[in-house]
């Protein structure tokens, strides 16, 4: 199994940036690994056992650290699952699977089994949202709710490359251009949950070997299988993906969506995490 890291030296380095924040997670927690087809799966679980599920999956180059932000004020309402998926940045198996298959289905009904869950709430961010939409266009009965999160396989992904690649040539500061670009200015002092993202962020880009396949879109055809409540949260300023096509598709196609799209905002939307709530608990968003 080819490793998704440059060297060993680097794997060593996120690894243990991660190790950190879990040692810090801002809730009590339990951490599985879960055996499936594909290999080992981790997963991060927070907050009471009987409370709704709710699944996370994060964005690309990332891990569950993406989540520390949202974790103490979703899991004081839901049993919340954080997932490494496979093949990225964090302890999943690093096999990378083809996206035009069934394989992310069949591995998503593997780790939902092994967690002994029948059906969740999804929230998906990027990455993470073009496999919870694969599941729950596949998998409808399944998802109670979908969160959209800067989704991939909706609108045309952009080619970051050209203006990526050089700043990740400039260092420390390049790499930090890079992620505002991304996410956003960081001239407001950090929290330390988010100075935490910011600095494994870093250190993934650094290190890690980013996938370069396309994320298949989805037929009109499959996104109209969406029958679930669905919230989607775009920013007009994404440089990963075409914000407006991916809303313009999104209302054409889904019955019962809620969406906002914030013109100004960019790939990786910060604040998020009331209207996330709001929605799941069946309330009317403000954002």
């Amino acid at each position: 199994m080819a490793s998704v890291f440059k060297t060993p030296e680097g794997q060593k380095i996120v690894f243990e940036r991660y190790r950190d924040i879990l040692g810090q997670w801002p809730v009590a927690h339990r951490q599985h690994r879960i055996a499936t087809r594909q290999g080992e799966t981790f997963v991060v679980e927070s907050g009471h056992e009987d409370a709704p599920a709710l699944i996370l999956l994060h964005g690309t180059a990332a891990n569950a650290a993406s989540w520390i932000v949202d974790i103490p004020v979703w899991s004081q309402h839901f049993r919340v699952f954080c997932i490494d998926i496979i093949g990225d940045a964090g302890f999943s198996a690093q096999v990378r699977p083809p996206y035009d298959s069934d394989a992310y289905v069949k591995w998503f009904d593997e780790v939902m089994e092994g967690l002994s869950l029948s059906a969740a709430a999804l929230v998906g961010m990027s990455l993470g949202g073009w496999v919870a939409l694969d599941y729950a266009t596949r998998r409808p009965e399944r998802v109670s709710k979908l969160v959209l999160l800067s989704p991939g396989g909706v609108g045309k992904a952009k080619n970051i490359l050209l203006w990526a690649l050089p700043l990740l040539l400039l260092g420390p500061w390049g790499r930090r251009k890079m992620l505002e670009r991304i996410g956003g200015r960081m001239d407001e002092p950090l929290s330390p949950p988010a100075a935490a993202i910011v600095d494994i962020s870093s250190k993934i880009f650094t290190h890690f070997i980013p996938r370069r396949s396309t994320l298949p879109q989805f037929s009109d055809e499959a996104l109209q299988r969406l029958n679930m409540p669905v919230l989607a949260i775009l920013g007009g300023k994404d440089v990963f993906i075409d914000a407006p096509v991916t809303r313009q598709r999104l209302e054409q196609n889904l019955p019962n969506l809620t969406m906002h799209y914030l013109p100004d905002a960019p790939h990786f939307i910060p604040g998020h995490t009331e209207a996330v709530l709001q929605f799941l608990q069946g309330k009317e968003v403000q954002t």
